[in-house]
């Protein structure tokens, strides 16, 4: 991801929109074919060297007019042709477009992996019972598929943003200065199509000078609800690693990582943290983004200094978090006998809700059924006693329910709801939409 947003790399993207803009040029009979012949041989870093660029930008203080004048320099008599009728965000912005076409091929396939890695931890924990937990406290049991199949779509809704958003994002313009395509002369329409066609991008439909900068936010801002997510999945993770809960780890390598320089026993989640660090970075590109929209007129350079940063550093960081996510998530410690512990060491009070549509439907009044088990419950806790004990000897609840059947209400494994069904239709949905992307089940 970082070569493709090099430097080296930008300049060869602009260099083949230029030789993409002479060779339509001469289609349409606007240049000599020679001449586009000999600017397509040298639009390249290979002959336009980035030395000679930089070289002559400082006489110049313009960038793309220092690349315009190595390459003409490089391209015997076709020089002369090199630019014609453009403005320097043609190139620039559609050069960009091609980069970000190639960052995109890399993100969406790490998020097709995520997808997979996600799709085989679902099947896998389907039925392993463990704690769900709203606020920080015990709610109910569920099973750890669940919580996997729940990431799995919310990937699944990502690279759905992601597809729709490339739409928009991975475009081009050859309109010339305001965007009016004066400089293009009567072929205009036909000249640009052709230039994106040749590039594999699509044609802006109406521009300024610039292509608008709202379809560049909208990916920025894309890429950070991606990073929020793995930001959640991430701390999920710290949060189940912590040593009193001991649910799940990161991998760790023993006998060769080390957790800490001074505490022997230290395994710290800290590719999690990691994770979570840099989602803070991602997040905080959103603002100069949006920013990047407003523009004096049709075109002035507040873009220009932020945007060498954001959109790059947007990729970057992103590239970087799939790449530890996919990696712990690969090698995700699972301890399933710790789970059970934790649930079945406090599983009495956390099946009040099935003790209590239990009494619902041996017929207590549902209002009624919930003070008396939040007063039981209470109760249970100020003597130290067993909560299911308190519910058999309780005569309201023993009116209603035998000893049998506050054992059944009473048991976790026998109130997760459809919680593997829920994981085998996230699964299915998500199986069914990467076969409708061309990637097998």
């Amino acid at each position: 991801m970082r070569h493709v947003f090099e430097e080296e790399t930008r300049f060869q993207k602009m260099l083949e929109v230029e030789a993409a803009l002479a060779r339509a040029r001469a289609e349409v009979g606007d240049i000599p074919r020679s001449a586009a012949e000999e600017i397509e041989g040298r639009a390249s870093t290979k002959y336009v060297k980035l030395e000679r660029i930089r070289e002559i930008e400082k006489v110049t203080e313009h960038e793309t007019m220092a690349l315009v004048e190595a390459l003409a320099e490089v391209s015997g008599k076709g020089g002369a042709y090199v630019h014609f009728g453009a403005t320097s965000s043609d190139i620039l912005d559609t050069a960009l477009a091609l980069q970000m076409k190639e960052g995109l091929s890399i993100v969406k396939r790490k998020l097709d992996n995520l997808e997979e890695t996600l799709i085989t931890l679902s099947r896998k924990y389907r039925g392993t019972i463990m704690i769900g937990r709203t606020h920080g406290q015990h709610a109910l049991p569920m099973t750890l598929g669940l919580k996997f199949a729940v990431w799995l779509r919310e990937v699944g809704r990502h690279i759905e943003r992601i597809n729709q958003c490339s739409e928009r994002v991975l475009v081009g313009k050859m309109s010339g200065a305001i965007g009016t395509m004066a400089g293009l002369g009567k072929h205009s329409f036909v000249i640009q199509e052709s230039v994106m066609k040749h590039l594999g991008l699509r044609a802006a439909d109406v521009t300024s000078q610039i292509v608008q900068r709202d379809r560049y936010a909208e990916l920025v801002c894309v890429f950070t609800m991606v990073g929020s997510s793995l930001d959640k999945f991430a701390t999920e993770i710290r949060n189940l690693q912590r040593p009193e809960i001991d649910e799940l780890a990161e991998p760790f390598a023993e006998g060769k990582q080390v957790g800490s320089s001074a505490m022997p026993q230290k395994r710290n989640p800290w590719r999690s943290e990691n994770i979570s660090s840099l989602a803070r970075m991602e997040r905080s590109l959103v603002s100069p983004a949006l920013e990047s929209i407003v523009t004096w007129h049709e075109r002035d350079l507040s873009q220009s200094a932020t945007e060498r940063f954001v959109i790059p550093e947007s990729f970057i960081i992103l590239d970087h978090m799939l790449n530890s996510m996919i990696w712990i998530l690969g090698g995700l410690h699972v301890n399933e006998k710790g789970m059970l512990e934790n649930l079945m060491k406090f599983k009495d009070p956390l099946m009040s809700e099935s003790v209590l549509t239990s009494l619902v439907s041996k017929g207590m009044p549902r209002q009624e059924a919930h003070s008396l088990l939040r007063k039981l419950v209470f109760e249970s806790r100020e003597k130290s006693m067993n909560f299911s004990e308190t519910l058999k000897h309780d005569p309201v609840v023993a009116k209603y329910l035998t000893t049998t059947e506050l054992d059944v209400a009473l048991d976790p494994k026998a109130y997760l709801g459809m919680s593997k069904e829920l994981v085998d239709a996230s699964v299915e949905r998500a199986i069914s939409e990467r076969r409708a992307r061309g990637l097998a089940g």
